[in-house]
């Protein structure tokens, strides 16, 4: 979050208050205080993450040219942005999902906010498993509830996944992509 710095020798703005006392310095004969400017400097994080990760069936597909499964680099990658956002002191949390049909959409909490990124969480990120199909537009509906309880001045969702939405009941390969867009417009409306 931005907040306003005055008193500044340099700056984007006049600070009018600080100019209006150098203006009265002046026109009664004292050296007026030539800190009259102010900027705007972001001197505080606030901010909430909710990292969601893709653990459907998909995900344990080797990559090419690679011994390593998409779900191992996901886990991998997850664990590099908590230990980060552990040390710079972001609230987050992580979470897996999967779904087998409209009906059957799983959520699985690996860290929630307020709790520490702790062995515990390292053994929930390791123990996922890959099954079942991939539904975003709902899964980051359930995440946005999550995320609007957080008093921070920015949440942000993060799905780390290997792009591909599928469900066995979805016969429309445009269905779900469709969903996820209106799911990212209706989370953007509350600011996320």
């Amino acid at each position: 979050r931005q907040q306003r710095v005055r008193g500044q020798t340099e700056g984007e703005f006049i600070d009018i208050d600080a100019g209006i006392d150098a203006m009265i310095a002046r026109r009664a004969g004292a050296a007026p205080d030539t800190r009259v400017y102010c900027r705007y400097e972001r001197r505080s994080r606030d901010m909430s993450v909710l990292l969601l990760i893709d653990s459907s069936r998909s995900t344990t597909e080797r990559m090419r040219g690679s011994t390593s499964t998409v779900l191992e680099m996901e886990r991998l990658s997850t664990a590099l942005l908590a230990r980060a956002m552990t040390d710079v002191g972001d609230a987050f949390a992580i979470a897996a999902f999967c779904s087998n049909g409209r009906e059957d959409v799983r959520y699985e909490r690996v860290k929630d906010f307020g709790r520490p990124f702790d062995a515990g969480a390292l053994d929930r990120l390791a123990g996922l498993v890959g099954d079942y199909s991939t539904r975003l537009g709902a899964v980051m509906r359930h995440a946005g509830n999550d995320l609007r309880s957080q008093k921070s001045y920015r949440r942000l969702l993060m799905i780390v996944t290997d792009g591909e939405p599928s469900d066995i009941d979805v016969h429309d390969p445009d269905y779900l992509a469709e969903d996820a867009r209106a799911a990212v417009h209706e989370l953007n409306r509350d600011g996320i």
